[in-house]
């Protein structure tokens, strides 16, 4: 079974240039990616529950992983939300999924994202992970817009080794995460 097409370009042309770039010693220093997550909270699950169900399908069809449904935490009575009740779903993708879905999300997804101009680049947490989110996840190739009711949005978090916002941006960057200018 080959590797994703990333996962070799990452060993074979990023690790040197990430070496090169932040001076580290050891090649276990150099910032990898852990993982991606995807998370979407569907609101209006509260009162159509077969909307939930499309959605885990979506993500379903979108990453080739199956999503956990992620449940209230707490009781709102003002949202007639109760604690348990099923309010959207996740997925975390590693390994070879992990590259793959990131291979599509950069050359096929983003770039039919209407009026796109890149990601911003200001959406790091300090800790070397970034977080996105996407308004219509009728971008993905593997959704068909003609048998979509309702377009929804997710967060995608990618969650790297890397100790610094710097040495995250750099490793995106050089996988080919289209940043603003």
């Amino acid at each position: 079974m080959a590797e994703a097409r990333l996962y070799t370009q990452y060993k074979e042309e990023i690790v040197s240039k990430l070496r090169e770039e932040f001076e580290y010693e050891n090649i276990m220093g150099v910032p990898k990616l852990q993982k991606i997550v995807i998370n979407v909270g569907v609101g209006n699950a509260i009162n159509d529950s077969k909307q939930l169900d499309t959605v885990v399908d979506n993500i379903g069809a979108i990453t080739g992983q199956k999503p956990v449904k992620t449940k209230a935490k707490k009781s709102i009575s003002n949202f007639k939300l109760r604690e348990g009740m099923p309010i959207g779903c996740k997925v975390t993708l590693r390994g070879k999924i992990m590259f793959e879905f990131l291979d599509r999300l950069i050359n096929l997804a983003l770039p039919r994202t209407r009026d796109f101009q890149g990601v911003p680049n200001k959406s790091f947490d300090g800790r070397g992970n970034y977080t996105m989110g996407i308004k219509e996840h009728t971008i993905f190739p593997e959704i068909d817009v003609d048998k979509t009711n309702h377009v929804h949005g997710m967060d995608i978090v990618f969650v790297t080794s890397a100790e610094s916002d710097a040495e995250a941006y750099s490793l995106l960057k050089h996988f080919g995460m289209p940043f603003k200018k």
